[in-house]
């Protein structure tokens, strides 16, 4: 676990010192900008509906007498405590689906960002033999397609959540600390799918890897969640992710695909 946690810090690191990247970097921040602004644009417009939407389950307790004050008033306290957790959980998680939409506009820019990267860190960058050109092309054409992979297999998994959330009795107190947990795995399949795309890893191989080394991807991937709440780091944050995201894949290799 603390070496997924310094795989983000280093990330960082290694971004600020290579001078060659920032440019690579700048597109995807400018893009993350815009998606945090239109995002936290829309919670703050829409608290109220977001607020009754993530808090309907929870029970209208109301004082019959004075007296049932002396519990009804801690019974009250406890719940609009939850009912801000619940909401602080579903501003996050809007923030960082914003991240990730930003990610498929600048795919092609971070394929290029890890490409560097791997050259940098592992002497060579491991693609098929296509021409350079070739290459190019079909690596940036794979990480939109496997963005909007990982993208709807994220959906699906945050749909089935909610839905428990909504039917399954207790399934409240559930859904929302597994919705943050499976964003934490996501995370690093997500800053991992540049390298990967290239090296054409299947995505069940994916899964596999993600969930066979899961201390690590959760902390490298709850890093990553936690950034994004830090206003001004969370816009470099994904040129970061990707730089730190090719030095996981790089470090703890993944089975499958090119080599």
């Amino acid at each position: 676990m603390v070496a997924g946690v310094s795989l983000v810090l280093e990330g960082i690191r290694l971004l600020l010192r290579e001078r060659r990247l920032w440019a690579l970097a700048a597109a995807p921040a400018l893009l993350a900008m815009a998606a945090v602004m239109l995002a936290a644009s829309l919670v703050w417009a829409y608290a109220g509906p977001l607020f009754a939407f993530v808090t309907a389950w929870l029970p209208d307790v109301e004082a019959g007498a004075w007296y049932t004050w002396l519990w009804v008033g801690p019974v009250k306290v406890v719940l609009t405590l939850i009912g801000w957790l619940l909401f602080a959980l579903a501003s996050a998680l809007a923030v960082a689906l914003a991240f990730l939409l930003a990610n498929v506009a600048a795919a092609p820019i971070l394929d290029l960002l890890s490409r560097r990267v791997e050259q940098i860190a592992g002497g060579r960058v491991v693609e098929s033999d296509d021409s350079i050109l070739a290459a190019l092309w079909t690596d940036g054409r794979l990480a939109v397609v496997g963005q909007l992979q990982r993208l709807f297999f994220f959906g699906v998994v945050m749909v089935a959540l909610s839905l428990l959330g909504v039917i399954v009795p207790g399934g409240q107190l559930v859904a929302p600390p597994l919705m943050v947990v499976v964003t934490a795995l996501f995370l690093p399949l997500e800053y991992t799918g540049y390298i990967l795309d290239r090296r054409r890893v299947p995505f069940a191989e994916r899964r596999r890897w993600i969930l066979g080394r899961w201390p690590l991807m959760l902390a490298f991937g709850g890093t990553a969640f936690l950034t994004f709440l830090v206003p001004g780091l969370n816009f470099v944050m994904i040129p970061a992710l990707v730089v730190g995201g090719t030095l996981l894949a790089l470090r703890h290799p993944c089975e499958g695909g090119l080599r």
